[in-house]
């Protein structure tokens, strides 16, 4: 499950409701993610290209986005005669292990959330203006909000060193005043902190697409639902980067709770078949 970086490079939009068809380099990264990275074993070329085709991606761009993922740092190629089997890198091993908590927290109805937030008042000098897209990318995934120009607010204040470091990162430490509190004595309320701050119509619209497209979600056999597993794995991924994963006291029976409890009802579901199906395909020839 990626970070900031690694999701913009390994993108494909996410606009469209789950078991759309991603790129293929997405489905890759899923793919390795979701069968590879749980057994701590390498992989055979023969079995990614097979899951890939079976996806919608011909042969041909299936090993593309492989020599890619290795020529990226995110695999490391072992040829055995004829064959290439692919071992994770360290570098792809800590995208999964740093960005799958955030995948998996999108159930939690953050209830423990005591009514303080962490806001951040940034100012971009002209010299760092590259360090906009970055630092806009990385407080997003952090869950910050931007209720108005300058100032991003999240109530996730167990991310600050997640935050320290990214302006570390953009040399923006010096330009950035960082403080914790309450905002419900003076000023603008929660709630509407919470409508400026975030799209969540467009959002709510999202997981409500992502919910009807899962009631016609019926995979019969085991390659069906390998491939069905990991679109729906993949278009979940998406999910983080937009939703900032309020707390319950601030957007209560929130849509994306629901959905990501549907999703992972069916990833447990699904896995035993997925990892039994997948041990088979990944052997020589």
């Amino acid at each position: 499950m990626p970070t900031p970086e690694a999701l913009d490079t390994l993108s494909h939009g996410g606009a469209e409701a789950p078991l759309a068809h991603g790129s293929a380099r997405s489905l890759l990264i899923t793919i390795l993610g979701e069968l590879v990275w749980p057994t701590g074993q390498p992989v055979w070329t023969s079995a990614l290209v097979y899951i890939l085709k079976g996806l919608g991606i011909e042969e041909q761009t299936a090993r593309q986005a492989i020599a890619r993922a290795s020529a990226s740092g995110w695999l490391q190629p072992e040829r055995q005669g004829r064959e290439v089997c692919w071992t994770l890198t360290p570098k792809l091993i800590n995208i999964f292990e740093t960005g799958s908590s955030r995948v998996y927290s999108l159930s939690d109805p953050f209830s423990s959330w005591d009514g303080t937030w962490l806001a951040l008042w940034t100012t971009i000098p002209q010299s760092l203006r590259r360090a906009r897209r970055p630092l806009y990318a990385g407080l997003t995934w952090a869950g910050f909000g931007n209720p108005v120009p300058g100032l991003w607010l999240t109530p996730h204040v167990e991310r600050a060193a997640e935050v320290r470091q990214l302006l570390e990162q953009l040399e923006l430490g010096q330009y950035t005043f960082a403080f914790t509190g309450n905002v419900s004595a003076i000023g603008i309320p929660a709630e509407e902190i919470v409508e400026r701050g975030w799209d969540l119509d467009d959002l709510r619209t999202r997981y409500e697409q992502a919910w009807a497209a899962m009631n016609d979600v019926r995979p019969d056999g085991p390659d069906e639902t390998l491939f069905t597993h990991i679109r729906l794995m993949s278009e979940w991924q998406e999910f983080p980067r937009v939703d900032p994963q309020l707390p319950e006291a601030l957007l209560p029976d929130w849509v994306g709770r629901r959905v990501a409890r549907r999703i992972e009802a069916f990833r447990a579901q699904w896995t035993p078949i997925v990892r039994r199906r997948f041990a088979e395909l990944d052997v020589t020839s």
